[in-house]
């Protein structure tokens, strides 16, 4: 159920202004060009995402999932941030879904979404023990666990009348994704902007998927977020995810920018350099004397 939070959009809800005209989450920022530079550049990438897959369709309501991560908190803050500036025409509800983990500080978030006025609702559902009990020894619990709370944001985003669950997946997260896919699942697919969930009553948006890890790692160090680690699936060594996070740093190493060149082939792709037929009819390719005939 929603807490005692006003269920209000972002720049209705309280302590919501300060005196440099933004949402209460940029009062203590860093007043330096670096800083500056940085959430402009984030906003910029996340605006153009927005717009490019024609995300907010004005008046609708959107869920956004927020773990205690960098990269949820960061995304939070930088729809607050586009709302404020009346580029986004959405309203927003930020939510928490606590899975029972052990030593959970069950108070960080309500505590810090409730001072900011932001509207949100947080659920407990134990889903930590059906993963231990469920997942053998050694084993990685990402997928399972994974999948118990994405179906448990669906249902809360259907109980509040959102159009669309919005995730903190960035850049580097669709990069290892494309390569685990391609390496471990014989597939070419990564993660995408927008998607339709396979019930079809949803939108599934990652409005971040453009932007740096290493950028919205720095945003969130200068925005102080009050960051909750995972003691699930954070204390696993050797995840296949964790491989391709180490590959793609050491290509960057030996080849500065290959990180941004890969992401960007993902919105360049060429179905008939590639071999799947599904997508390209190399049937009925022709030269030009059996045209003529």
């Amino acid at each position: 159920m929603l807490d005692d939070a006003p269920n209000l959009p972002a720049d209705e809800a309280p302590d919501a202004a300060d005196a440099g005209g933004a949402h209460s989450l940029f009062r203590d920022v860093p007043d330096t060009v670096s800083f500056k530079k940085l959430r402009k550049r984030l906003l910029r990438e996340m605006r153009e995402t927005i717009e490019i897959h024609a995300m907010a369709r004005p008046g609708t309501r959107w869920l956004v999932a927020i773990s205690g991560g960098k990269d949820s908190y960061s995304l939070l803050a930088l729809l607050l941030d586009l709302k404020w500036r009346g580029l986004l025409p959405v309203d927003l509800l930020a939510c928490n879904l606590d899975q029972g983990q052990p030593n959970f500080p069950k108070h960080v978030l309500p505590e810090w979404l409730a001072a900011h006025g932001i509207a949100h609702r947080i659920e407990y559902r134990d889903t930590y023990s059906v993963v231990k009990a469920k997942v053998p020894a050694g084993a990685t619990y990402c997928s399972l666990c994974s999948r118990l709370r994405r179906g448990n944001l669906y249902r809360i985003a259907r109980e509040e009348g959102c159009e669309a669950l919005v995730l903190g997946h960035h850049r580097d997260d669709s990069l290892e994704t494309f390569f685990l896919n391609m390496v471990h699942g014989g597939k070419l697919s990564a993660m995408p902007a927008k998607l339709l969930n396979d019930d079809g009553d949803l939108l599934v948006l990652r409005p971040l998927i453009r932007s740096a890890e290493d950028d919205i790692a720095r945003f969130a160090a200068a925005m102080r977020f009050p960051i909750i680690p995972c003691d699930l699936c954070g204390s696993q060594d050797g995840l296949q995810r964790n491989a391709m996070k180490t590959f793609l740093s050491d290509m960057e190493t030996r080849f500065p920018g290959r990180r941004e060149t890969i992401a960007r082939a993902l919105a360049n792709v060429r179905p008939s350099h590639l071999l799947d037929p599904a997508l390209f009819d190399f049937a009925s390719l022709q030269t030009r004397s059996d045209r003529d005939t």
